[in-house]
């Protein structure tokens, strides 16, 4: 498929997917947010993609926030609508993505540009990153999960001081509140980033689903997820990939893991 917004390159079981728009620093349109879905889509549906790297096109972006003209003459249903529409398609898509998704920062991640980054299973930045949530400077609070997620990655008293201040932090600032997980330079972020893809590829992908959807269940609301985590640790008895990998262990020899994430499932 030909993407307007977006560049997909695939390599063995690893997809990089660029947010494209470099001359508005890759910010967020419309357009964009329904490419995403569709790339999603195709990824969750493609049996050789284990893991997918999201980053934007060129140096000096991520993505440096939503695109404002869009919406600046929306009402409130209007804008409670865009709200719920991009969590749905894209933000809380990504974030149940039953495949890893790595962030990959490249520069400016601001707005709705961090909260796509937050949706990532986890985030990996370049040393010239910035981060913020600058939505109260435009009379708005953030409308992409960032009043949920940033407080859950960095805790309460710093989501709030980065929400009320609508400021920006440096990247090494970043890895100090633990909203990302390694700073590099902008040339080995992508060779880093596909390095910890590489490594995630040879476990279980079937193991690495059921994780995901455990370690996410303890942010649901009225969701018990250590049962979640009951239930799907008693489930991996009961798949191929259980036991390659403890017959692999008990014989002293590398997994071949050779089953794939339902196609089937829904975020």
């Amino acid at each position: 498929m030909t993407f307007e917004n977006l560049k997909l390159e695939l390599s063995g079981k690893i997809a990089k997917l660029f947010i494209n728009r470099p001359k508005k620093l890759n910010a967020l349109n419309r357009a964009t947010i329904d490419e995403l879905h569709q790339a999603f889509e195709i990824l969750l549906k493609d049996e050789d993609v284990a893991v997918i790297i999201l980053t934007g096109s060129g140096e000096k972006a991520f993505v440096a926030g939503a695109d404002i003209s869009e919406f600046a003459d929306y009402d409130v249903k209007e804008g409670t609508d865009l709200a719920a529409k991009g969590q749905e398609l894209v933000f809380d898509y990504i974030a149940n993505f039953p495949k890893p998704v790595i962030a990959a920062v490249n520069g400016f991640a601001l707005g709705g540009g961090l909260e796509l980054a937050m949706s990532a299973h986890f985030r990996i930045a370049s040393d010239n990153a910035r981060l913020g949530l600058p939505e109260t400077s435009l009379g708005v609070i953030p409308g992409y999960g960032g009043t949920q997620r940033l407080p859950q990655l960095v805790g309460k008293g710093r989501a709030m001081e980065m929400i009320m201040t609508g400021g920006m932090i440096n990247a090494e600032t970043a890895k100090d509140y633990g909203l990302v997980n390694h700073v590099t330079t902008i040339e080995e972020l992508l060779p880093l980033a596909e390095k910890l893809a590489q490594k995630i590829t040879n476990n279980s992908m079937v193991a690495i689903s059921a994780a995901i959807e455990a370690i996410n269940a303890n942010y649901k609301d009225g969701v018990d997820g250590f049962n979640i985590e009951i239930q799907n640790f008693g489930k991996s008895f009961g798949t191929e990939d259980f036991q390659e990998g403890t017959q692999a262990f008990l014989n002293k020899r590398k997994a071949n893991f050779k089953s794939y994430v339902s196609t089937t499932k829904t975020p």
